[in-house]
Formats: C-alpha cells, sequence, structure tokens
C-alpha cells in the first residue's frame, strides 16, 4: 500500500542533487517538478510517467523502482488521465494531500494554458505547412519516449525474475497485440489475477 510519507527524505550518498529538507521545500520543489515536466513533455501519459521516474526515483530518491512501477498501473487501471492519475500518486506519496493538490496544479496547468491559445488560433495553426511539419517530426520523437517507457517498465518486471509476473506479462501483451483485447479487459484480469495470488499467499502463511 503506497502511504504518504511526511516529512521525510530518502537519502543516496552518491547523490548530487541535495534534497529539499522542509515541508514547504518539498511542496514548491513537487509543484516545479510537475509544472516542468508537463509543459516539455508531448505524447501523452505514459511519457509523463517516464519523466516523473526519472525525476522522482532516479533524481530526487523520493520514490523507488517497484513504487513508480506500482503507481503507473494504478494510474494506467483508473478512470481519467494517466499524467493526473500519475500526480495524484505521486503528490499523495511525498506530501499526501497538500502535495496530491500540489501536483495535480503543476500537471494540469501547463497543457491549460498551451491548448487555451492553440484553440484561439486554431484556424491558423490547421493550416499552418510548418506547424503540421513539427507535429509529424514529434510523433516520431514520442514513439521512441513511449518504447523508452516500455522497455522500463518491462525491465523492472523481469528484475523480480518471477516466473509467475514474466508469463502475466507476456500473456497480457499477446492478448493485447496479437488477439487484440480491450485494454480494460487485460488490466480487471491482470488485477483479479494479484488479488488472488495475495490471498493464496496470505493464507499459506497463515498456516505456516
Amino acid at each position: 500500500m503506497i502511504v504518504p510519507e511526511q516529512n521525510q527524505t530518502r537519502r543516496n550518498p552518491m547523490d548530487q542533487h541535495p534534497q529539499p529538507q522542509t515541508r514547504a521545500a518539498r511542496l514548491r520543489a513537487l509543484f516545479f517538478s510537475t509544472l516542468y515536466i508537463s509543459a516539455f513533455t508531448f505524447g501523452g501519459g505514459f511519457v509523463i510517467v517516464t519523466f516523473m521516474k526519472r525525476k522522482f526515483v532516479d533524481e530526487l530518491h523520493w520514490i523507488d523502482d517497484q513504487e513508480m512501477l506500482d503507481m503507473a498501473a494504478l494510474a494506467q487501471s483508473s478512470p481519467g488521465a494517466i499524467a493526473v492519475n500519475a500526480a495524484i500518486l505521486v503528490g499523495w506519496h511525498v506530501e499526501g494531500l497538500a502535495g496530491m493538490v500540489v501536483a495535480v496544479l503543476g500537471t494540469i496547468i501547463p497543457p491549460m494554458v498551451i491548448l487555451s491559445v492553440i484553440s484561439f488560433f486554431y484556424a491558423a495553426f490547421a493550416t499552418n505547412t510548418y506547424v503540421a511539419l513539427v507535429l509529424k517530426g514529434m510523433q516520431a520523437g514520442v514513439a521512441a519516449v513511449i518504447l523508452d517507457v516500455v522497455c522500463g517498465l518491462g525491465s523492472d518486471v523481469l528484475k523480480t525474475r518471477s516466473p509467475i509476473y514474466i508469463g502475466l506479462m507476456v500473456v497480457a501483451f499477446v492478448a493485447s497485440f496479437v488477439f487484440d483485447v480491450n485494454v480494460i479487459v487485460i488490466i480487471l484480469a491482470a488485477a483479479a489475477f494479484g488479488v488472488v495470488r495475495a490471498l493464496f499467499q496470505s493464507r499459506k502463511a497463515a498456516r505456516s
């Protein structure tokens, strides 16, 4: 279970980035981090999750790899935008309710501003050849970043060295890519499998 870490900082002796010590400093860092990620990331929620991992796991060490993997799964399976769902989970984990509000604000402000400007000048953007070329180039970059997300999350599963989880990942991929099974069905099936396995392990531990 993911719980908020109130006024705690995970330290890494090799980390060259100083960790904010006070609650206000952590909230400020959380807001500007999510604001920057949201403003300069294109391609949807999975891309933002990748940059959140780099910021909050690799750089600030507020979240570990397993927690980020869990958050990505929850963000994908929950209703709503993946980026906002991920911001809610990260913010709550870092500084509780205040962190959640700050992270969501940092995530939604850039697209609101950008989309407002684009909608105002939509006619000019829609017929502009240069804008169309820029968007085509961005699509190629986004595809590469999404591939990086897949490789990163997949490697985290492989690190568990669990035949069950690795097999589940392969089955989910085949179901989606080969048989075009709805992603919601796959997520619900995987969640049900996880619940059954957790109950089995708890009963097994109680008997021993």
